[in-house]
């Protein structure tokens, strides 16, 4: 997703106790930044947050590492963060923000952190053949979250587009995944936990069905 420049993004996140200004020092100890044992999930390309921020508001036991590659995008979740919070009358204790590009993410998390939920949600679909490698499902991605992904971790993945999600599932089948769920339909199937994400109401409402899937590593 494209974003313009917000120059009070990075000064924000700068003040932030939750946004991780050098991630690469919590490899392998991310339980040291969120003081806890408590299990560890990771969005990665987590765009705005309203998802992650959702995600930790109904789970205050789980703590969520969000990623995305842009701070000015992170600027934009840290203030839809707060908001949700704030209406909530609570306050933020398990989130990290982290600025990171995904292509190197096996830099950033380590099987010592024990991830055991993964979610991959409306991610670029690089519909061009060159650029396929790009996407966060292509098998050279999947690779490198087995890396770190804990044995019986989990990975949500949910799209609009038809061609990444039928290519997805070669993806997975290729990186030794199994597929444990699968629709094409989301919003009429049997999910009931599902967490509407900005780009999910936006294509919802072009008619537009959203296919998700879950996958484990075998």
């Amino acid at each position: 997703m494209r974003i313009r420049k917000k120059k009070w993004a990075q000064p924000e996140l700068d003040l932030c106790p939750y946004f991780v200004k050098e991630p690469q020092s919590f490899f392998g100890r991310w339980k040291e930044f969120f003081k806890n044992d408590n299990e560890i999930q990771l969005e990665v390309g987590c765009g705005k947050c309203s998802f992650v921020a959702q995600k930790a508001l109904n789970n205050p036991d789980t703590n969520f590492i969000a990623v995305d590659i842009k701070s000015d995008m992170l600027g934009v979740g840290r203030r839809n963060i707060e908001k949700l919070f704030c209406d909530n009358g609570k306050t933020v204790h398990n989130i990290a923000l982290v600025a990171f590009n995904v292509e190197n993410i096996e830099k950033l998390i380590s099987k010592e952190d024990n991830i055991k939920q993964m979610y991959i949600n409306f991610c670029n679909p690089w519909p061009r053949e060159k650029h396929k490698k790009r996407r966060l499902t292509h098998v050279t991605k999947l690779n490198k979250y087995r890396t770190f992904l804990s044995d019986d971790a989990i990975i949500n993945f949910k799209t609009d587009n038809d061609e990444l999600f039928e290519e997805s599932l070669d993806y997975f089948k290729d990186s030794n995944f199994e597929i444990t769920y699968l629709t094409r339909d989301l919003h009429n199937s049997d999910v009931s936990d599902n967490i509407l994400t900005e780009h999910e109401t936006m294509f919802s409402q072009q008619g537009i069905k959203i296919k998700h899937l879950k996958a484990k590593m075998l």
